[in-house]
């Protein structure tokens, strides 16, 4: 009897112990496990806010200049802005042309023309003096620099002038080739484009025989050939390109004469990479000419923006459209791609006045044929396809850089 109660006591402690060790080796909470007692590295280390990361820099960075040719504020042209109120627009100068301007960084013009205000009238040819609202017009349509070396800056005289740098300064213009004082004069526009910094110089032939005052010899920029080589030099190192804007040439001549075609060189090889001219009013040939080892592009005229000539010719000019890229690897900018978008003045009758506008000669012939075009009909086709014709044999193909 003994034996059998010392085997049921046994066979219970071994019930007893079993149970235990099964309750200490499940999933209940009796015994905690390591990782759910230990607190979280994640949770309490101190949180480290994320850096924004920069995006790189394109190792490689491409700009576009546009220029474009004279304009020439002629009587009938100044009255084609006046409103019933007596004040003038001019958007309507430019308005088929707008698109391409605003296509490119920054865009270039010639105004011959004061803008002395109204008190000595406003007048056309021979002496020139137009609205503060063209100033506005233009900049509205995607123009940003005015060269004012040319020969009819001075039309009001020096008071007219520096009054004319303002108008178009208040506007937000650049001005490049009059100055108000030697320090302007000596110091020089550069415009830094996403990384390209273009540096510009103006120069002008002639200020048709009105004398700069003798007491600021530094307002007009003058075609002096030395004094451009040794401006090229001063600019170059601060810059990654240089552009030059030239009132230049021989009017109504439909070539650069020779002492022009050499300049080109003699300036490029100073450090120039672009030459942009005006003056002559009608287009003249342009060219690639590579020197130490980089093209380089000028065109001697880019004909008439805006005016009131007589002559196909005369009513012809160009949006040009220059491509350049810098490669940041190397510091090199190099010219990339020349696009000519040919141009023609377009004169017509509106509510009993003349008006005029600038039209994109391809554009203006697509926009006739499909009915879209306001004011111009087929029977202005052949003239509209002569321009094209006679523009595309001065200018040529437009030009691509050869792929490296």
């Amino acid at each position: 009897m003994a034996r059998l109660w010392t085997s049921i006591v046994l066979f219970g402690l071994m019930i007893f112990v079993m149970t235990g060790c099964i309750q200490a080796a499940g999933t209940g909470t009796s015994v905690p496990s390591r990782a759910s007692s230990a607190p979280s590295a994640a949770s309490s280390a101190p949180t480290t806010p994320a850096v924004p990361v920069q995006p790189a820099k394109p190792a490689k960075e491409t700009i576009t200049l546009v220029a474009t040719g004279d304009i020439l504020m002629h009587n009938t042209l100044i009255d084609s802005g006046l409103q019933p109120d007596g004040t003038y627009r001019f958007d309507h100068l430019f308005a088929p042309v707008r698109a391409y301007l605003e296509k490119g960084d920054y865009a270039s013009v010639d105004l011959e023309s004061a803008m002395a205000g109204p008190a000595t009238g406003y007048t056309g040819y021979p002496l020139f003096n137009s609205p503060d609202e063209l100033a506005t017009a233009m900049k509205q349509s995607g123009f940003d620099l005015v060269t004012t070396a040319n020969n009819h800056i001075l039309d009001r005289g020096y008071a007219g002038a520096l009054r004319t740098m303002d108008a178009l300064q208040k506007a937000g213009l650049d001005v490049a080739g009059t100055n108000r004082n030697a320090q302007e004069r000596d110091s020089f526009l550069i415009k830094n484009i996403r990384g390209v910094k273009v540096g510009y110089l103006a120069y002008g032939y002639s200020t048709n025989g009105i004398p700069v005052p003798k007491n600021h010899p530094e307002f007009y920029n003058f075609l002096d050939h030395g004094r451009i080589l040794a401006d090229i030099k001063a600019l170059r190192p601060q810059v990654d390109v240089v552009v030059l804007l030239l009132h230049w040439g021989v009017e109504y001549a439909p070539q650069p004469t020779a002492e022009q075609k050499k300049w080109a060189r003699d300036f490029f090889e100073a450090g120039a990479d672009i030459i942009f001219g005006s003056h002559p009013h009608v287009i003249q040939p342009a060219e690639i000419i590579a020197v130490q080892g980089k093209d380089r592009y000028v065109i001697y005229s880019l004909g008439n923006s805006v005016g009131a000539q007589r002559g196909l010719e005369r009513n012809s000019g160009v949006i040009v459209q220059v491509k350049l890229e810098k490669d940041s690897t190397n510091g090199q900018t190099t010219l990339q791609e020349v696009t000519y978008i040919p141009t023609y003045v377009h004169s017509y009758q509106e509510k009993g006045r003349l008006m005029y506008r600038m039209v994109a000669v391809e554009d203006a012939i697509a926009q006739i044929k499909n009915g879209r075009e306001p004011y111009l009909t087929r029977d202005d086709l052949p003239t509209l396809e002569q321009v094209l014709a006679q523009t595309r044999g001065q200018l040529g193909a437009s030009y691509r850089a050869a792929a490296q």
